[in-house]
């Protein structure tokens, strides 16, 4: 007999269940706003069958409950690299795929981190699967989205083979380059900018904040159209401010409230007013 995860046994329950709940809580009169799920660290592994059950279960609530969406943003750690080749990858796309609306990813230090250390899933391939140049405008490791007025950039912030995060200075002349044109900005990448955990060891705080934060606040926090950033890797939320920018960093999916309760961040933007709030899927 097949083994059933605890996920099984109420999938569909939810499914049904879900609409009456957030049903029209998030419709907007404004036709020009700008509106989009953040999701970061949701660790699928294809050895642990919940987390694969977890990722289509997101993608089911928010085909149904989310259905004028922009795009959804992944902020890394999206899936673990442990498996053999690309296979985790492959199934990590075919999953998302599945969404009604585009979606855009950044690594985080698992993708960075390939097991083992000569896997075939490295930052070229993965921007091979992820990076639609259609889409997006990919400068190195980064990339560019314009849509409605607004700038999306997707920042690497990951050193590879290691766990704690930089920006090049590559990355920050892309990103300094963008914010120049003075359309309202939103960044994405994995590792958050403050110890906003207020974490005292030393080794915590270099594993999880931006190695180089004080440079990057001083090259790109100055910029008063940088309006908002999304990040993870710490898996605890916080929204806070830099310099007047909002800074976000979301829950990580694989850290649910409740049984099938999946942590993501509901995004609105109306020019510089941003409308934001967790939810989840169940």
């Amino acid at each position: 007999m097949p083994k059933i995860s605890r996920r099984g046994f109420i999938k569909s329950a939810m499914a049904m269940t879900a609409a009456p709940l957030l049903a029209n809580t998030h419709e907007s009169e404004d036709k020009n706003s700008l509106k989009f799920i953040h999701i970061t660290d949701s660790h699928m592994d294809l050895e642990d069958q919940d987390s694969v059950e977890a990722m289509e279960l997101m993608v089911t609530f928010i085909n149904a409950e989310y259905k004028d969406l922009d795009f959804v943003l992944f902020g890394g750690d999206n899936f673990n690299n442990n498996a053999p080749g690309n296979t985790d990858a492959l199934r990590f796309k075919k999953i998302i795929d599945g969404l009604h609306c585009p979606s855009y990813l950044v690594r985080g230090n698992k993708e960075s981190s390939p097991k083992p250390q000569d896997d075939s899933q490295n930052l070229d391939d993965f921007k091979t699967m992820f990076f639609d140049a259609n889409k997006i405008h990919v400068h190195g490791k980064d990339w560019l989205l314009s849509t409605k007025g607004y700038n999306i950039l997707g920042l690497d912030s990951c050193v590879e083979h290691a766990n704690n995060g930089v920006y090049t200075d590559e990355t920050l002349a892309f990103a300094q380059k963008v914010l120049e044109k003075g359309a309202p900005t939103i960044v994405l990448n994995h590792h958050p900018y403050t110890n906003y955990w207020k974490g005292t060891e030393a080794k915590d705080i270099h594993k999880y904040v931006l190695n180089n934060t004080d440079a990057v606040q001083k090259r790109l926090f100055t910029y008063s159209n940088l309006i908002l950033t999304l990040s993870g890797h710490k898996h605890i939320d916080s929204v806070t401010k830099i310099n007047g920018t909002k800074a976000i960093v979301t829950r990580g999916f694989i850290r649910p409230l409740d049984l099938d309760m999946y942590p993501m961040r509901y995004v609105e933007i109306n020019g510089s007013k941003i409308d934001e709030k967790l939810i989840y899927t169940a």
